[in-house]
C-alpha cells in the first residue's frame, strides 16, 4: 500500500511534507520550514512523528527543527552534517534507508547548495527533491556549479515519469513566466501555464507534480533538447552551456 502524502505550507511559500503509513503508524516529515504548521496538522491527524528528513541546511528547511524533533529520528546528508542540526543518521549517495517502512534512496543533487539531498520512495513514486528540482524550475546555484545542478537534473529526470515531485517551494507561476520567455511557442508550457493559473487562481498547490509534466515543461531538464537549444539561439550547444545560460537568464529575469 502506498504511503499517505500530505503537504503542508509554511512560511511565504515553503512546503514541508508528510508521509505516513497507515498500517504501521508511522510517520515522517521531510523539511522543517516552521513548526507550527506542521504540529497542527500532525495533531489534526493524530500522527506522531518517527523521522525527520533534511534535504540541505538552509533556514527555510530547518529552523523549526528544536520545535518539533521530539523523539524522531532526524536524518541528512553526511557531506552536510557540519552545517545541519545534530543527525541521528548521516546518509550518502547510493544508500537505502528504510522510512514508514518503505525503502528510501538517496541522491546527491547538489547545485544549489552542496550536499544538498533527494530522497526517493519508489513503492509510492515519492521524490523528495527540495531545492534542487522544482515545478518548472531548479533552485539558484548559491554553492554549486551549472554543470553540477545539470548532472543532479540528469538523475532525477531518470525516475518514472509518474514519480511525484515534491519541491521546496510555490515558486510555478514565476518560473512558468520565465520558461514563456525561453521557448513561447510550446504547446505543453502554454498548457501547463493555463493549468497553473487555474490552480493559483483557486488557491490550489501546484506542488507536488509529476515528473512527466516536469519533461515536457520544466526548461533546467531539456537543456540536451535541440528544440530548446535552438529556441534560444544556441543550435547545437554543449548542454551544460545550454543550462549556464538558462541559469544566469532566470537570475537576471
Amino acid at each position: 500500500m502506498p504511503l499517505t502524502l500530505v503537504t503542508i505550507p509554511c512560511l511565504a511559500d515553503n512546503y514541508a511534507f508528510l508521509v505516513h503509513n497507515d498500517k504501521t503508524g508511522q510517520t515522517a516529515l521531510v523539511d522543517v520550514p516552521d513548526a507550527a504548521p506542521i504540529q497542527a496538522e500532525l495533531d489534526r491527524r493524530g500522527w506522531v512523528l518517527s523521522d525527520i528528513l533534511l534535504t540541505h541546511h538552509h533556514w527555510d528547511h530547518v529552523d523549526g527543527l528544536p520545535g518539533i524533533r521530539g523523539e524522531a529520528r532526524v536524518i541528512g546528508a553526511k557531506a552536510d552534517a557540519h552545517r545541519l542540526p545534530d543527525l541521528d543518521l548521516a546518509v550518502s549517495e547510493g544508500d537505502t534507508i528504510s522510512i514508514c517502512g518503505e525503502d528510501t534512496q538517496i541522491f546527491d543533487v547538489s547545485g544549489h547548495t552542496i550536499g544538498h539531498i533527494a530522497f526517493f520512495m519508489a513503492h509510492s513514486g515519492l521524490a523528495f527533491t527540495a531545492d534542487s528540482l522544482m515545478a518548472m524550475g531548479c533552485g539558484r546555484l548559491f554553492e554549486g556549479t551549472p554543470a553540477q545542478m545539470w548532472a543532479s537534473m540528469q538523475k532525477l529526470r531518470k525516475l518514472p515519469p509518474q514519480t511525484l515531485i515534491c519541491s521546496g517551494h510555490e515558486y510555478t507561476a514565476g518560473n512558468l513566466a520565465f520558461a514563456l520567455t525561453l521557448d513561447p511557442n510550446n504547446a505543453a508550457i502554454i498548457l501547463r501555464g493555463e493549468e497553473i493559473k487555474a490552480a493559483r487562481n483557486n488557491g490550489v498547490f501546484t506542488v507536488p507534480s509529476t515528473l512527466a509534466n516536469e519533461l515536457a515543461t520544466n526548461p533546467y531538464l531539456r537543456a540536451d533538447d535541440p528544440d530548446l537549444a535552438a529556441a534560444i539561439g544556441m543550435p547545437g550547444a554543449d548542454p551544460v552551456a545550454v543550462f549556464t545560460e538558462i541559469r544566469a537568464r532566470k537570475d537576471r529575469f
